[in-house]
């Protein structure tokens, strides 16, 4: 049976949100959408984008994954598919098609993500994919000083450093490369205190994360 939370908010949406927003919501089916901002968030069920920035239908392109990762850019195969590349499309597809102006990388507290990779315990399955796409962390967690007393520190250290992992492997993907350097396109590290709401942005020059407010 179809969950009933989703019916009754569905019908909250359908006498609410799309009855003020109608003919938007016309627009872009007609129109098609030109949203100028693709965030990269986690799948964490706390840290919506669409909520966190109050966003418009059609305002905002997101692409969501365990832990809010970009992965390297790897070159497309015609003879190898084992690998699905859904981050790499949904980059490819924001920033050739659509023709975005900004990426947000959004990082978060608490992320299981990165808990899971830090705390190198055992896998929930033997298929383990958690733990094969967190590995690709393993460059940020090089850059941080190995976990002392004040582990909840160091997860936070940790959570940081995989935005700017994340904001170096979208210059390996040459359209994106070719985007930033054109000035076309800007790239940006955000983090959001799950608890605190509190909005923390990436200084491009010091690599310093600030609140916004």
């Amino acid at each position: 049976m179809f969950p009933e939370r989703l019916s009754t908010g569905y019908r909250s949406f359908l006498d609410g949100r799309f009855a003020v927003e109608r003919g938007r919501y016309a627009a872009l089916a007609t129109q098609g959408q030109t949203p100028s901002i693709m965030v990269i968030g986690c799948v964490d069920s706390r840290v919506s984008p669409e909520v966190i920035f109050d966003a418009a239908p059609g305002e905002l392109l997101v692409a969501r994954n365990v832990a809010n990762l970009v992965p390297r850019y790897e070159s497309p195969s015609e003879e190898d598919h084992s690998h699905q590349h859904g981050t790499s499309a949904a980059l490819e597809f924001a920033v050739r098609a659509l023709k975005v102006r900004h990426i947000v990388v959004l990082g978060h507290a608490f992320c299981g993500g990165i808990k899971a990779f830090a705390g190198e315990g055992a896998p929930l399955s033997s298929s383990d994919f958690i733990g094969r796409w967190m590995s690709q962390i393993a460059p940020a967690a090089d850059t941080i000083a190995a976990p002392g007393e004040n582990w909840d520190a160091y997860l936070h250290q940790l959570e940081f450093a995989s935005v700017e992992l994340s904001l170096r492997n979208l210059m390996t993907f040459p359209f994106v490369q070719t985007a930033v350097e054109k000035g076309e396109l800007e790239l940006h590290g955000a983090y959001f205190g799950v608890a605190s709401g509190k909005l923390l942005v990436r200084d491009p020059v010091s690599g310093v994360f600030t609140p916004t407010l």
